[in-house]
C-alpha cells in the first residue's frame, strides 16, 4: 500500500472511530441532561449510572459527556478535512487532540476505578476509542526527529610551505 493511499486510510478510520465515539459520547449526554438512568447491565461493568451521577462527571458545571461531543466532531472535522486537504498541518493537529483525548480517557479510566469505585461501559468504550485514534494518528503521520542541519565544513588543510632557498 502506498504512503498516501496509507494516510487516506487512516484517516478514514480515525473518521469512523470519532463518529463511534461522538455517538457514545451523545448518548451519556442526553442521559446527562434529561436525568434517567443509562443502560448498563454488563457483568461487572454495570456502574454507569453511579459514575454519569458522581461529582467527577461534571467540569465548570457542564457533563464531561459534552466535553467528549466536542471533542470528537473536533477529530471528526479534523480527519474530514485530512481527506479532502492531504495536509501535514491537519495530521499534526490530529495527533494533538488523539494526545489530550488519551491522556483524558486514561485520567478518567483512573477515576472510576480508584476513586468512584465503579465503572462505566461507555467510558471505558470512550477511553479505547480515544486510544486507537491516537494509534492511528501516530501512524498517520510519525514524528521524526529533527535533522541537526548539513554537515559542517571540513577543516581547511595548510599547504606545507616550500623550504627556505
Amino acid at each position: 500500500m502506498s504512503s498516501g493511499r496509507l494516510k487516506r486510510t487512516l484517516a478514514l478510520l480515525i473518521l469512523l472511530l470519532a463518529f463511534f465515539g461522538m455517538a457514545d459520547a451523545a448518548y451519556l449526554a442526553t442521559h446527562a441532561f434529561s436525568g434517567e438512568p443509562l443502560i448498563c447491565d454488563i457483568g461487572s461493568l454495570s456502574g454507569c449510572t453511579i459514575v454519569a451521577s458522581s461529582t467527577y462527571s461534571v467540569l465548570f458545571g457542564v457533563p464531561l459527556a459534552v466535553y467528549g461531543v466536542v471533542f470528537y466532531a473536533l477529530v471528526f472535522v479534523l480527519a474530514a478535512l485530512e481527506l479532502v486537504f492531504f495536509n501535514a498541518l491537519l495530521r499534526r493537529l490530529l495527533q494533538g487532540a488523539a494526545v489530550v483525548g488519551a491522556i483524558a480517557g486514561i485520567v478518567f479510566t483512573f477515576i472510576q476505578v480508584y476513586l468512584i469505585n465503579a465503572l462505566c461501559i461507555y467510558c471505558l468504550m470512550s477511553a479505547v476509542v480515544s486510544f486507537l485514534i491516537l494509534v492511528c494518528a501516530s501512524m498517520l503521520e510519525p514524528v521524526r526527529p529533527r535533522s541537526p542541519g548539513p554537515p559542517p565544513p571540513p577543516p581547511a588543510t595548510r599547504l606545507p610551505m616550500p623550504p627556505p632557498a
